[in-house]
């Protein structure tokens, strides 16, 4: 098992050599890595030097003892710093930062995964409707899913390994829930991880306390034979050696140890007696090549007979964790049943550390948790092939894991609850039921409200407040104010809106653009262009798509700009600003139709910008002077004036913006005017200034925002994001 054989542990509460356990888990390491583990093993020492165990025995034993257990699997020098230091922050008065500060982020980032992940064993089904296989494997994932680096599962495994083989010092109960939890969950994961030294001894711990006489039963049936079954197993040694050395075959043998719960698991799937199990009795070979496994494989069969139906090729069918060896059953000598696994030194490696076995650090190398990352999200993709029904049910299963991350939040009752990375709290209530995501009006995540757009963390635990009557509201399909990210729910909002009375949806529907119109400081001329545009028979018929939820606000306006942009001679008006600020206008901003190379110039007085409808009128020594086609001035030209007007339209305007003024009224409140310029800042809208006032005897405060935007679509965007902040009364562009 890990780190016994080689362990500077000492048992028995003995106090430990700190040099000899330093230079055996040294070995191999730089001295800047070894002075990284000494001073880990001296602050543990410190933290709990007070502190005893279940045991009477000091608390840094099992400290060292899971870090020895980590140092063993091949980890780096930060894992077994970590390992050390694992339960400093949960069980002494050392913060997390004070981690952060001696050891580095590395180290810091380990005990705080491993920490969170000790939090495991009080997730539970207190319903009772989910089955038992089907809770573990959630919080499996859940854990893998809290686990941002690989190492922290090792580590924790590290410090459940240890734990078991001290399980004895607690009362029953303890110990029968502890061992039901290394059964359901921690066993597992060595296993998804490869690693089977440490899942064989956890299952063989585990069922010494969950069924403590078939147990002893099987130990005590396996060790009455020990003396005869260690004589056998050399008798076999001695004549495959013998054979292999006639072949050719250079081949390391050992006699491999059956542990007693695959016995046990195999008298039960099989129901059979232990006298019935071909492999108690085992030997291992290792070779250097694959090729050489075969020719293994065919020198045991010409020796003993085969018996049949026990023959494994993981070699050409490797298991799901990616395990490869041969096994087979055959009658040696004396008629004895005999189990021979056959495998490469790369497979036995393998094998034995799994996923650890990735681990060769050389020093100054670095540690890529990206690729450990990867691994282990394969282990848990490979694993659901065994769940799935069907061929397809796994291919859709693995397209949709494998697109996208996963975020894994529990419900009240303890289960948990996947949902595509980035989807909010409002995903999680429609995830669970469309009536709950219906008549959702608040959620609580770790017991505190929040906003109904908070993007959810692995872990989390997520209460929904429902309302009497379902009333969803069309803020939540707007994409700029983030409420729902997965299109799943999205839908299930848009057909409630449309299966309400049309009358009402075209009511809705109109209010919704009225106030995004007044909101952008635009008129609602036109209607009829634009509805032909999307498609829709009559404007009535658009109304009711955007009170419906099937059209957006922002698909209105967008439509709208684009017959600006198109139209050749009379642009249509009814998106053009009643007032706008001077943009910055450069005289490739305009082209004069027919003519080229001509002096152009804004008006002041209408101030035109991007996208309306323009005229240019030809002055006396300033070129052409450029006007909104409804500008008064242009309006009021004598006839004999209306000559000097020329067409003239929108040239190229790469990376160009105009500025634009914003009111708005909110409830003053402390913050107010940071939160609206980090919003501002996060879209990369630059402001170019900002006035303020506060009412002191109705306390709102009045500000005026000049900013700089690209189009209308970032407009109507900030504006949107702007009036979800909190105290916010109107927003809107000043005209």
């Amino acid at each position: 098992m890990v780190a016994r054989a080689e362990t500077r542990t000492p048992a028995d509460g003995q106090p430990p050599d700190l040099k000899v356990w330093l230079s055996a888990v040294g070995e191999g390491r730089s001295e800047d890595e070894l002075q990284l583990i000494r001073q880990a093993l001296e602050r543990a020492r410190q933290a709990h030097v007070e502190q005893k165990r279940a045991s009477g025995e000091p608390y840094l034993l099992h400290c060292l003892a899971a870090a020895e257990i980590v140092h063993h699997l091949n980890l780096d020098h930060e894992a077994v710093a970590a390992a050390l230091l694992h339960d400093v922050v949960e069980d002494t008065e050392i913060s997390l930062e004070n981690i952060r500060e001696e050891f580095g982020d590395g180290v810091a980032s380990l005990v705080d995964g491993v920490t969170k992940m000790g939090h495991i064993g009080e997730i539970r089904d207190p319903t009772g409707k989910a089955p038992a296989s089907q809770h573990a494997e959630s919080v499996r994932k859940l854990l893998l899913a809290m686990a941002e680096d690989v190492r922290v599962v090792l580590i924790k495994l590290a410090d459940r390994l240890h734990n078991m083989r001290t399980l004895r010092y607690l009362n029953g109960d303890r110990q029968r829930r502890i061992s039901r939890e290394t059964l359901d969950i921690y066993a597992p994961l060595a296993n998804r991880l490869g690693i089977w030294q440490v899942k064989w001894e956890l299952e063989d711990l585990a069922l010494r306390y969950l069924d403590p006489e078939a147990y002893h039963r099987i130990a005590s049936l396996l060790d009455g034979r020990r003396i005869d079954r260690e004589r056998h197993i050399e008798l076999v040694k001695a004549r495959l050696l013998e054979s292999f050395s006639a072949a050719g075959i250079r081949a390391e043998i050992t006699g491999r140890p059956k542990h007693i719960y695959s016995i046990w698991r195999k008298m039960r799937r099989k129901n059979i007696d232990f006298h019935e199990i071909f492999d108690v009795q085992a030997v291992r070979v290792l070779v250097e090549q694959d090729a050489d496994c075969y020719a293994v494989l065919g020198t045991v069969h010409s020796l003993w007979h085969h018996v049949p139906h026990e023959f494994d090729d993981y070699i050409a069918n490797p298991k799901t964790n990616n395990y490869r060896s041969l096994h087979t059953a055959v009658i040696g000598p004396e008629g004895k049943p005999v189990e021979v696994q056959i495998r490469t030194r790369e497979m036995h490696e393998h094998a034995e550390l799994g996923i650890a076995a990735h681990w060769r650090y050389k020093e100054g190398a670095r540690y890529d948790a990206g690729f450990e990352q990867k691994i282990a999200w394969l282990r848990q993709l490979l694993e659901w092939k065994d769940e799935e029904q069907s061929a397809d049910d796994f291919v859709d299963r693995f397209k949709s894991e494998s697109m996208a991350e996963r975020v894994y939040v529990l419900t009240p009752q303890g289960n948990v609850v996947d949902l595509p990375a980035g989807a909010t709290v409002l995903d999680f209530a429609y995830h669970i039921h469309t009536d709950i995501g219906h008549r959702c009006r608040g959620i609580k995540v770790n017991g505190r409200i929040v906003p109904l757009s908070h993007e959810l963390i692995s872990g989390e635990q997520v209460e929904v407040l429902s309302a009497r009557q379902p009333a969803p509201s069309r803020d939540w399909i707007n994409p700029h104010l983030g409420y729902l990210k997965t299109s799943r729910a999205r839908a299930k909002v848009r057909h409630w809106f449309r299966e309400q009375d049309r009358d009402i949806n075209i009511g809705a529907g109109r209010n919704a653009l009225e106030r995004e119109l007044h909101r952008l400081g635009l008129s609602d001329d036109g209607l009829e262009a634009v509805a032909t545009k999307l498609n829709y028979k009559d404007i009535d018929s658009m109304m009711a798509a955007l009170g419906g939820g099937d059209l957006q606000t922002g698909q209105v306006v967008s439509a709208a700009m684009s017959l600006v942009e198109t139209a050749e001679h009379e642009p249509l008006s009814y998106l053009t600003p009643h007032r706008r600020a001077q943009p910055r206008q450069k005289d490739e901003d305009f082209r004069i139709l027919g003519v080229g190379n001509l002096l152009t110039n804004a008006a002041r007085c209408c101030s035109p910008v991007p996208n309306d409808a323009i005229v240019g009128y030809i002055t006396r020594g300033r070129g052409v002077t450029i006007h909104r086609r409804d500008c008064a001035n242009v309006l009021r030209l004598k006839n004999e004036d209306r000559e000097r007007l020329i067409d003239v339209e929108w040239g190229s305007q790469p990376d160009q913006v105009f500025p634009v003024d914003i009111q708005l009224q909110a409830y003053d409140r402390p913050g107010l005017l940071r939160d609206i310029s980090t919003l501002l800042a996060n879209d990369r809208v630059n402001v170019m200034g900002i006035n303020t006032h506060t009412d002191k005897q109705d306390m709102v405060a009045r500000m005026e925002l000049h900013v700089e935007v690209t189009d209308i679509g970032q407009l109507s965007r900030i504006l949107s994001r702007i009036g979800q902040l909190p105290n916010i009364i109107e927003v809107r562009r000043k005209v």
